[in-house]
């Protein structure tokens, strides 16, 4: 199959990562089971799915954009859905950068992960996953948080 424009990558069974041409197709998100999603971007749509809950984190892929404010709402979010026994999707434009560093905070938050391995697991399940240089110190600023 031609690569990853239309997939879901899973970063636990409970939580997908993928850009927003596959965030909005219907199908998809469908078939994956999805419940909840997490928007990442200031101007991409939501999936327009009357069983999907949407929350938009209205941020820029840029290193000067405050994501370390939204780590803790974003990640009791998608700990809530997956208690409630849904699946959440993180995504941004491209599901490299900003959906990234959602999902590592997620996982060094929820699943106690140090800040190293959750970028292991991020980028095994979706190896294009890279938060950019900013979004990357204050990640490194909520592990010393969460210690």
């Amino acid at each position: 199959p031609w690569p990853g424009m239309l997939q879901l990558s899973k970063v636990t069974p409970s939580l997908l990562i993928g850009n927003a041409r596959a965030a909005c197709n219907q199908d998809l998100l469908t078939r994956e089971g999805v419940t909840f999603c997490i928007n990442v971007t200031r101007q991409q749509p939501f999936p327009g799915l009357q069983q999907v809950r949407g929350m938009r984190v209205p941020v820029f892929d840029d290193p000067a954009e405050d994501l370390y404010r939204y780590f803790e709402r974003c990640s009791d979010a998608i700990e809530e859905a997956v208690n409630s026994g849904g699946k959440c999707l993180v995504y941004c434009k491209n599901g490299r950068s900003r959906s990234a560093a959602i999902c590592i905070a997620y996982l060094m938050r929820h699943r106690k992960l140090p800040l190293k391995d959750a970028f292991e697991t991020v980028k095994t399940a979706r190896p294009v996953a890279e938060p950019n240089a900013g979004f990357w110190s204050q990640l490194q600023r909520y592990e010393e948080d969460l210690q």
